[in-house]
């Protein structure tokens, strides 16, 4: 990775929203992967840096790009439980049943870690809950496994 990228990386992660904005008025591609397959939007949104992620969707960035393991921006923060992120990312035309490497998505993060206002707040912008897992398991499966009766009900809602 070059000392740009590296550099972008790191505004990203730290949420230096000048620095990305001087960036995005010279045009910079914003959709590269560094050596794990992170884009600067994945750092940013799993670093909870709702303003960077402002700044590089606004710019291009592809909201629905994967690391290497299939896991977009939407699942890392249904993953950290970081609501406002998500609902940026949705307002921006996030795939809401995009599926990682073993076939989960954002909804079944959500259930997994317990983030049952995202389990909602998921629903109500229309993902599904019928998508069955690499291993056959639904949203409900896995809410079950983890012992989440509260993702339960607001699923059987």
């Amino acid at each position: 990775m070059d000392i740009l990228h590296t550099a972008i990386i790191h505004a990203a992660r730290i949420g230096e929203v000048p620095v990305l904005k001087e960036l995005a008025s010279q045009n910079t591609n914003f959709n590269f992967k560094d050596e794990k397959g992170y884009t600067p939007l994945i750092i940013a949104c799993y670093n909870n840096r709702y303003e960077a992620a402002k700044v590089l969707i606004d710019a291009g960035a592809d909201i629905n790009a994967a690391d290497f393991g299939g896991n977009t921006a939407l699942m890392g923060v249904c993953f950290k439980g970081y609501s406002d992120i998500a609902q940026l990312l949705i307002d921006e035309g996030a795939n809401l049943n995009q599926q990682h490497g073993n076939g989960g998505t954002a909804l079944m993060f959500a259930a997994m870690f317990g983030r049952n206002g995202m389990v909602k707040q998921l629903l109500d912008n229309g993902a599904d809950k019928t998508i069955l897992d690499s291993r056959g398991l639904s949203v409900f499966d896995i809410a079950a496994q983890q012992g989440n009766e509260g993702a339960i009900a607001i699923l059987e809602q």
